[in-house]
């Protein structure tokens, strides 16, 4: 399944829903209708919310996935649950980050290329610890974008680079959580969009101390949460998940790379990410930047420059969607 957060026009509240076809169905109102004309109210107890949903991760998809096999197969938009649709074209809400307000969210450091590339501009070869050691660093939840919202041009830069990455967004939390059970914490994927100041970030990290200003500004997530079960048939005979990962500027193909590049797997990621500490229900762990995927790996005498005012930038995963944002 695919699983959003949103806005309807006008509305103040969120609301959770499932992409089903060209639709976004409203996982309350789906209950209601199931209530009203099947006479279950079972779907009634699931929560209002994705983050609250992952607190009981298992129980609650299994209910989630009945009440998409309760709801009718034809002419979905035409039904009501309490005198609202339960369906609603996917063009007409505003998609936020599957969980717009998570407690944390980590950024680790492992597609090979992408790392080798960033070390060498700065005259360093390939640190021997990184290949033993899932590293990260924690970035700002408080500053998420989802999919369509538009991203404001940070003050103090002239380098805004987008990272072409995806994540994993953890169901029910854990502490060491070794990594042959790490799977079971996994509820769904999405596309990350690292935004990095480049000049902010060069300053503080030649203090070897952060990012911190570099990336604190934005990060864009979305635009659903895919489940596991949806990319059974997406991976590899070595047992890596294979998404193209794609980014346009303006249309213009800037970074072409594929998920299974991956060094470290996102079940080594979780293990280190739990030691000693807990992990939440509705985490983010990004896989950091695949190779090809930015700006400072490609040159921007190379690539039409700097991310501007005005700039449009499209990601596209393979079976994960699209993660578009435009800089004003």
């Amino acid at each position: 399944m695919k699983f959003v957060t949103y806005n309807l026009e006008g509305g103040a509240q969120s609301r959770f829903g499932f992409k089903k076809d060209e639709y976004i169905i409203d996982m309350i109102r789906a209950a209601i209708w199931v209530n009203e004309n099947k006479g279950d109210s079972s779907f009634l107890e699931i929560p209002s919310t994705l983050k609250n949903t992952l607190e009981n991760w298992d129980t609650n998809f299994t209910k989630l996935k009945e009440l998409d096999a309760s709801l009718p197969d034809m002419n979905i938009q035409s039904h009501t649950g309490g005198g609202k649709p339960i369906a609603v074209l996917e063009d007409g809400v505003q998609l936020l980050p599957p969980v717009p307000n998570p407690q944390s969210f980590r950024d680790f450091y492992a597609f090979e290329q992408h790392v080798k590339s960033a070390r060498k501009l700065r005259g360093l070869e390939m640190h021997p610890d990184w290949f033993k050691i899932a590293i990260f660093y924690f970035s700002n939840p408080a500053a998420l974008y989802g999919h369509g919202e538009d991203v404001p041009y940070p003050r103090g830069t002239e380098e805004l680079d987008f990272e072409l990455e995806f994540a994993v967004i953890i169901a029910k939390g854990g502490s060491d959580i070794n990594q042959k059970d790490a799977d079971r914490y996994i509820a769904g994927y999405t596309i990350c969009n690292d935004w990095s100041a480049r000049d902010l970030q060069r300053e503080e990290m030649a203090m070897n101390l952060g990012p911190a200003k570099g990336k604190d500004f934005a990060s864009s997530f979305g635009p659903y949460m895919v489940t596991p079960d949806e990319l059974e048939h997406n991976w590899d005979d070595k047992g890596r998940l294979n998404l193209r990962m794609t980014c346009h500027v303006n249309g213009n193909l800037i970074s072409d790379g594929n998920t299974n590049d991956l060094y470290h797997p996102f079940t080594k990621m979780i293990e280190r990410a739990s030691m000693n500490t807990n992990l939440l229900p509705g985490d983010y762990l990004g896989s950091g930047t695949v190779g090809t995927g930015c700006i400072l790996e490609l040159r921007p005498e190379n690539t039409g420059g700097w991310i501007q005012k005005g700039d449009v930038v499209r990601m596209e995963v393979e079976q994960l969607g699209v993660l578009e944002n435009k800089i004003v």
